[in-house]
């Protein structure tokens, strides 16, 4: 990373993707005390391993660029704290539909913007972002949900909504206040990013994607 401007692309990408992953760690871990049963306890206790399991991969790769990690993570901890306090579910299956919905919204943005770095950092960022469980899951038990009571359905539909107009909002917060990491999107001299039309293209992206998890959800988008 010779280019001083791409790395520190490169670390804001981490940076935010390791607040991203201790913070659905530590939301997880506290949603599975919500859980109506042991074993859907264990199942979110299982989640949040896994997305501690992630965040370590990317402090080991901040460690490797000399990069301490409070200070790659700290510029975005106020976004994500917004988002979730935005975003607090009153219930159980409120929580399912964040961690499936909610999350899904930022996991694409980064997954898009990784489309645009070196084959490493794609590498890692398209490891991090794996499915860790979750859509099964909670498609399983919304649905059970859906099925017992149907008014559930309507209560979750406006919640979903909420959920990716916030996190919408977020994205296009930490793009718009962090050059560098825009940079890496919209590319530079001899690194080619994205143009206007291709970065419409991955709003438009994100949208469809939210409303096909959705419709899995047995909800309306």
């Amino acid at each position: 990373m010779d280019d001083p401007e791409y790395r520190a692309g490169i670390i804001d990408l981490l940076g935010a993707l390791a607040v991203g992953e201790l913070t659905a760690f530590q939301r997880l871990a506290a949603d599975a005390e919500l859980a109506p049963t042991r074993a859907d306890q264990a199942a979110l206790a299982g989640m949040a391993v896994a997305e501690f399991h992630h965040f370590e991969q990317i402090r080991d790769r901040l460690t490797e660029l000399g990069v301490a990690l409070d200070d790659a993570m700290t510029p975005f901890h106020e976004p994500y704290v917004a988002f979730h306090a935005n975003t607090a579910p009153s219930n159980w299956l409120e929580g399912l539909v964040k961690a499936y919905v909610g999350d899904q919204i930022a996991t694409d943005f980064y997954r898009e913007i990784a489309a645009t770095v070196d084959d490493d950092t794609r590498a890692l960022v398209n490891d991090v972002l794996a499915e860790a469980g979750h859509a099964d899951f909670v498609v399983d038990r919304v649905r059970a949900a859906i099925d017992e009571d149907p008014s559930v359905a309507g209560r979750l539909a406006l919640w979903g909504r909420r959920l990716v107009g916030e996190a919408l909002a977020q994205a296009q917060r930490v793009a718009a206040d962090r050059d560098a990491l825009t940079a890496i999107i919209v590319g530079a001299p001899g690194r080619p990013g994205m143009d206007l039309a291709e970065l419409g293209q991955v709003l438009s992206r994100l949208t469809e994607n939210h409303a096909q998890r959705m419709a899995k959800l047995g909800l309306s988008s």
